[in-house]
Order: C-alpha cells, then sequence, then structure tokens
C-alpha cells in the first residue's frame, strides 16, 4: 500500500472512530426548535411554526428534537466533507456532491423564481380569490383583480413556446421585449454607476481642510494620490501618442497603478474565499462536532 494511502486510510478510522464515540454519547450534530401555534386574526387556518433554538434551552416549554433538521445537518457535513476530499483527488464522493449541489442550486432557483416572481407578483393580483382560499389566507379581503396583468401572463406563456414541438418562433416576441427592456434599464443604471459616478468621485480638492479650518495633511494626500493615479491610468491607455519622456514616464505610473489596484482586488478575493473556508469549518466544528463553543451556545447557566 501506498504511503499515501496509508495515512488516508488511517484518518478515514480515526475520524470515523471519533464520529461513532460522539454520535453514540448524543454530544453532538443535535438541532432543537421552539414550537407555537400560528392563527392571524380574520383567517380560518392555523399552522405551526418551529423556530431552532441553541441546545441549551432544551429544559424549556415546547422546545424539542427536530429529526428533520438534524437529519440535513448531518446530510450538510457529509456533502461539506465530500467537497473536501478533493484535496485527495477527483473521487465518486466530489463528484456526487458537486451533482448534487448544481442539481439543487438550480431546482431553488427555479422554485424560488416561480414563487416569487408568479405566486407573489402576478397570481395574487390577478386571482385574489383563490389565492386567498389556497396559499394566502392573510389576503385583505377587498383586494380586486388586475386584469393589465394578463398581458404578462401571455408573455410568460409565449415564453414557455420554446418547449414545444412546433411554433418555437414564437417565444422569439417576448424574449426580444425582455432584452430590450433589460438592456434600457440596465444601461443608465451603468452609465450612472461605471461613468458619471466615477468622474464624480475624481472631482474631489487637492486641498482639504478640517472643519476647524486646519491643513489636513493625510485627506489631502488621499485626494492628489486618487486624482494622479486615474490621470496615469487613462494616459496608459492613450495609444495616439508614442509613450516616452513625460507621457512614457506617466504611463508606466499608470502600470504600477494598475498593477496595485489588480494585486488589491486578487488579495480582496482570496480573503473572501478563506472567510467561506472559516465559514465550513466553523460548521463543522461548531453546529456538527460541538468541539468548538464561540457564543456559548451549548453552555447552561
Amino acid at each position: 500500500m501506498k504511503q499515501s494511502n496509508l495515512i488516508w486510510a488511517l484518518l478515514l478510522l480515526v475520524g470515523g472512530g471519533f464520529l461513532f464515540v460522539r454520535a453514540t454519547t448524543g454530544e453532538m450534530g443535535r438541532v432543537y426548535v421552539s414550537v407555537t401555534e400560528v392563527a392571524p386574526e380574520g383567517a380560518n387556518v392555523s399552522w405551526t411554526e418551529e423556530k431552532q433554538v441553541h441546545p441549551k434551552n432544551l429544559g424549556e416549554a415546547n422546545v424539542r428534537l427536530s429529526w428533520s433538521r438534524t437529519i440535513g445537518l448531518w446530510i450538510a457535513a457529509f456533502f461539506t466533507l465530500s467537497i473536501f476530499s478533493f484535496l485527495y483527488g477527483d473521487n465518486f464522493f466530489y463528484k456526487l456532491a458537486e451533482s448534487i449541489f448544481i442539481g439543487s442550486s438550480a431546482g431553488y432557483a427555479m422554485v424560488v423564481g416561480f414563487w416569487g416572481g408568479a405566486v407573489d407578483l402576478l397570481f395574487r393580483d390577478l386571482m385574489p380569490d383563490f389565492m386567498r382560499a389556497t396559499v394566502y389566507p392573510t389576503l385583505a379581503e377587498d383586494a380586486t383583480s388586475n386584469l393589465v396583468l394578463l398581458i404578462p401572463l401571455a408573455m410568460g406563456i409565449m415564453f414557455l413556446w420554446r418547449l414545444a414541438p412546433v411554433g418555437g418562433w414564437i417565444s422569439r416576441w417576448p424574449l426580444a421585449f425582455f432584452i430590450g427592456i433589460t438592456v434600457g434599464l440596465r444601461l443608465i443604471v451603468y452609465f450612472e454607476s461605471d461613468f458619471i459616478s466615477q468622474i464624480q468621485s475624481t472631482m474631489i480638492p487637492l486641498v482639504v481642510f478640517a472643519s476647524d479650518g486646519a491643513f489636513d495633511f493625510w485627506a489631502s494626500m488621499k485626494n492628489i494620490t486618487i486624482v494622479i493615479g486615474v490621470l496615469s491610468c487613462l494616459v496608459y491607455f492613450f495609444f495616439s501618442i508614442e509613450h516616452k519622456g513625460v507621457v512614457g514616464g506617466t504611463a508606466r505610473l499608470g502600470i504600477w497603478m494598475l498593477m496595485v489596484t489588480f494585486g488589491a482586488g486578487f488579495g480582496y478575493t482570496v480573503m473572501g474565499r478563506i472567510a467561506l473556508l472559516s465559514g465550513r469549518l466553523e460548521f463543522l466544528f461548531d453546529d456538527w462536532l460541538w468541539i468548538i463553543d464561540p457564543i456559548g451556545k451549548r453552555l447552561i447557566e
């Protein structure tokens, strides 16, 4: 057996034994919820609402173990470890977790899009009586149908015509309308945020004075650096003049400014990924294994 395989086998045995001991003693991976009855005023329906609470609240009334959330916690831990298994190499568990993550994300996005778009923005105002009797029991009694919404309903049906065996060209009309409206709206937003706002942010005083009239050295240096950096980067991308002499020196300064900017952006991206990693590790060691307890949610006072 290869040395690497032996090391991974020992890690799996030790980790499996550790999980077995902690699971059998009940000192890990449990989720508790508080159960309350919800009965809105004026509605003829009621339901049970569960809210996750800390394990130290187990002795309180209406607090119980949630098997569904506990199973979900273990499944999340399994898939997290499956993704981490790629550190060893491409394997079956990593492919399984990757495929389920992509599929479930697409399904979740579809359900959220349908509920937030079709149900909340269309059917609720188009068929208020039916929605009040089914999924919106608290909908106002005086809500009336907005027949203007028949237009987006018809366009949505035309969108779905793409899936029909014949007449797929019908979907081009709502698609063209949607793309045109989106481009028009985004053009204004991007023009204001990426053009006008950046110009306004560069129109700043080079000499800054504090509220008491004293000269603010560091604020002035910041503004001067911003203005010089923007102008030098613009000179670098100005190719109508050969980059020699003063223009060449300014262009080289622009290159340094760009490199500093790209480096800071890359560092920010790395820090974001490290934050995601620390979040997953905290989930494993805190929520699942109960090895750490940074906010004291399992300490009994």
